[in-house]
């Protein structure tokens, strides 16, 4: 799948960006950390187990319903940390900005920044600020970067499910893509579409305390939720079942990806998370995690198979089946 040029598919979180990972990034910076291939980074310093992660993001446009580009890089860096099962501590945070850009504008971002760390219960501790020509970059975009502890006895990654475990998701999918899609183009609807962007380390924290022994967890940001079941069952070697009516996607949303041909499993979320957990302990995580703000729909929606390995199968509303892949190109561009 290599090719002579960067494109934006590399970018969309699917399999050209998987592959350009696997193939071109992962054999020169390879080590036995960052082969995991995870949401962050996870290593001991002194005994302590810690995770670190990095993202960028820029989103266009930089504000929509629900947030803004600035907490959603907070709570973008905030999620990956938490599904490493850390807690998340501290954040650094990089501007680039174009030259020209509105003083209100950023002041707007930077207070969205402040207000999701003190949801998340962060601090930002660090950064940098860097401005370039006008049309040298569009508008704004941000880095984050940041620090959590892993508490002991804790061992949560993409290699780690198991056939038998089910699989759990926090709520309604497709939500933030198609909130960031309608208006990028303009798109008015009589029910308000409002982005998911939120905090998970909350719920994580208490589904952990429900049950220590959580083998994955994940956010399915880009490439959507059908992405990071692949990518979870290419990592843990093991075939992954789910099924379509019990996948929640709210009325509204799915009339959009029907209208505009769009699959929600491959649409971005912001604030939901897949986790992967023992049959025998899912039901007592699940009450855990719907008794939280952001995981009120959690649900059930397949289990973990020994067959077909590194597969993905849905089993369809009208009893059939059929493989869920990785996404192919990139359906909405800069979505995060």
């Amino acid at each position: 799948m290599k090719t002579d040029h960067i494109l934006l598919d590399h970018g969309g979180g699917g399999k050209i960006s998987h592959s350009l990972i696997t193939e071109t990034m992962l054999p020169i910076f390879d080590n036995a950390i960052i082969s995991r291939l995870d949401d962050g980074a996870i290593f001991k310093i002194e005994e302590k187990q810690l995770a670190f992660s990095t993202d960028t993001y820029v989103v266009d446009p930089i504000f929509f319903p629900g947030g803004n580009i600035g907490d959603l890089a907070v709570n973008g860096t905030v999620n990956d940390l938490a599904m490493c099962g850390a807690v998340p501590l501290y954040l650094s945070v990089g501007l680039i900005i174009e030259e020209g850009f509105p003083m209100t504008d950023l002041e707007i971002i930077l207070n969205g920044m402040r207000i999701a760390t003190k949801k998340a219960k962060v601090k930002v501790v660090t950064g940098d600020t860097k401005v370039v020509p006008k049309g040298a970059v569009d508008k704004i975009f941000i880095n984050s970067s940041g620090i959590g502890l892993i508490p002991e006895h804790v061992n949560i990654s993409g290699h780690n499910a198991r056939p038998g475990d089910k699989v759990l998701l926090s709520g309604s999918i497709a939500d933030h893509g198609i909130t960031v899609l309608t208006q990028r183009e303009g798109m008015n609807f009589d029910s308000p579409i409002v982005s998911d962007t939120a905090p998970l380390n909350h719920m994580v924290k208490r589904m952990l305390l429900a049950c220590e022994d959580i083998h994955v967890l994940r956010d399915p940001t880009r490439g959507g939720v059908g992405t990071a079941l692949n990518e979870i069952a290419i990592s843990s070697k093991v075939g992954i079942r789910i099924y379509e009516n019990t996948i929640p996607v709210k009325d509204e949303v799915s009339g959009i990806c029907e209208l505009l041909g769009f699959d929600p499993l491959y649409i971005a979320n912001e604030g939901k998370l897949l986790a992967f957990i023992e049959a025998d302990s899912a039901d007592e995580v699940l009450k855990t995690m719907r008794k939280d703000e952001f995981g009120k729909d959690a649900c059930i929606i397949g289990e973990v198979i020994s067959d077909n390995p590194g597969n993905v199968f849905m089993q369809t509303r009208i009893g059939g089946t059929r493989i869920v892949d990785m996404l192919t190109g990139e359906q909405l561009p800069r979505i995060c």
